[in-house]
């Protein structure tokens, strides 16, 4: 009688989000964990923040130490791949193997572009949340070559700002600038980046500068994981500056969810 194969348990996935004030955005990162358990079944999928919220990553990776996993992955849940990818998480790491956690950590790349190519899963999920906020994907009426005509269906655009929350990283703004020139090229609309913080443009100018361009309808692409403070004044000063729509954040989109399940598969090699 032959024995059963057992099949591997996957490794404990462990997200890493920035952490704000907001409740919002933990609230965001855990539905994004439970959208990841679904799509990467059998492996216990756990949250966790670098600030703000508790628990952190180090207290994750010890706990899992302490209940018996010899390895895990780790995602960022960052766009860009600037300071807190640098910096924050391998120190969080090493404080865990300092604490004493003998745990194997795999890290993997954030879910921004880290080369030359913007992947096509996050493209397809910021293109869902402008579906969602009641804009055309195929931006300007192709009919007649206006835009904006009226009626029931979703309204046309001809000019696109994304909106990321921001960086005085210069890798990491020209890694948001190939999204926007990747939205871009897939939309056919003119499309200008703006940020939140620590660099201009910010979205009332980038707004201004395509409606000074031509443009007479433009939307916003939130370039944000989660909600917060950041995404609110995007939203107000959008609305302000004459944008005739803003996106939702990604949180727990499918498309999302997908790409962090890659970027593990990508890890375990």
């Amino acid at each position: 009688m032959r024995s059963a194969r057992l099949t591997p348990t996957p490794d404990p996935v462990v997200l890493v989000a920035h952490g704000s004030r907001d409740p919002r955005a933990a609230e965001a990162t855990r539905a994004l964990a439970r959208a990841v358990a679904v799509v990467r079944p059998g492996a216990p999928v756990v949250a966790s923040w670098l600030d703000h919220t508790e628990p952190g990553p180090t207290a994750v990776l010890r706990e899992l130490a302490k209940a018996g996993h010899a390895r895990a992955v780790l995602v960022p849940l960052l766009l860009t791949a600037a300071y807190h990818r640098r910096v924050d998480i391998p120190a969080a790491v090493d404080a865990a193997r300092a604490a004493g956690a003998t745990i194997a950590v795999r890290v993997t790349d954030v879910l921004g572009p880290t080369g030359a190519t913007v992947d096509a899963g996050l493209l397809a999920g910021l293109r869902r949340r402008l579906v969602e906020a009641g804009l055309d994907q195929a931006g300007v009426d192709r009919a007649d070559g206006r835009a904006g005509r009226g009626g029931t269906g979703p309204e046309a655009f001809d000019g696109l700002v994304l909106a990321a929350a921001g960086t005085r990283d210069a890798r990491a703004r020209a890694s948001v600038g190939r999204v926007a020139a990747a939205l871009s090229d897939a939309l056919r609309v003119p499309t200008r980046v703006s940020y939140a913080s620590a660099a201009p443009p910010g979205v009332d100018a980038a707004v201004a500068h395509l409606r000074s361009r031509g443009a007479r309808r433009v939307a916003v692409s939130a370039y944000f994981l989660a909600p917060g403070l950041f995404h609110d004044a995007v939203a107000a000063g959008a609305r302000t500056a004459g944008a005739v729509a803003v996106s939702a954040p990604l949180t727990d989109v499918p498309e999302l969810a997908d790409l962090v399940r890659r970027r593990v598969d990508e890890a375990a090699g």
